[in-house]
């Protein structure tokens, strides 16, 4: 599926089919690779009868264009999301980032209605992360804020927060700052000996990833 979103720059998206669908997961994705390495991470959600929209940023796989600002982020992803909502009933879809992913993910959430907001190892704003000298942010980002402690408080739907005690890449603390910003019906799952990658295949992941989406 391509969405256009200027005159000569289109995004790239793959909606993946689940055989008794219960709704969407929109699922943004983290800085590394494209949809041809993260569309396995589909399989968690429509053996859970979901179907999953994951969406490639300007620049990755065969989304074109350039990235040249955190406005221009989000107004990708709201305009990707508005697509899907010509499909979809918002009380029936759930908004997931991933890493560089709650960046947009956060932000959508917050201007938009979904039925719950996920969030897989999200830092609290990229400043928080480069105060502590991560190198792993690509130096594009540096200049943008991506503010999930922000965003995170204009959220009214439910929030569950995933994220491993011995991530290496974004440190396990900024979600305990991000509980700070909680809502009583949001929720942190700290997932024991989780690195950054691989959460999909954690069994605490897999079995409150269950429980959350059949109660939702």
């Amino acid at each position: 599926m391509f969405i256009p979103v200027e005159e000569d720059v289109s995004l790239h998206g793959i909606l993946f089919k689940s055989e008794a669908s219960r709704g969407l997961v929109f699922y943004l994705h983290g800085n590394a690779g494209s949809l041809s390495s993260w569309g396995g991470v589909a399989k968690s959600f429509t053996d859970l009868n979901y179907d999953v929209f994951i969406l490639d940023y300007r620049g990755y796989g065969k989304s074109s264009g350039n990235i040249s600002s955190e406005r221009q982020v989000f107004q990708d992803v709201q305009t990707a999301y508005d697509t899907l909502m010509k499909r979809y009933p918002e009380d029936h879809t759930v908004v997931l980032g991933y890493s560089i992913g709650t960046g947009p993910a956060s932000k959508l959430a917050a201007d938009n209605h979904p039925k719950l907001l996920v969030f897989q190892a999200p830092f609290y704003s990229l400043i928080d992360i480069v105060k502590r000298k991560f190198p792993i942010i690509p130096s594009f980002l540096l200049k943008y804020k991506f503010e999930n402690n922000k965003h995170l408080k204009a959220c009214t739907m439910p929030v569950v927060i995933f994220h491993g005690d011995v991530d290496e890449v974004i440190y396990h603390g900024s979600s305990l700052k991000l509980r700070e910003h909680f809502k009583s019906q949001d929720t942190l799952i700290v997932l024991k000996r989780q690195g950054h990658n691989g959460m999909a295949e954690h069994a605490d992941y897999k079995r409150e990833l269950k429980r959350i989406l059949e109660k939702y």
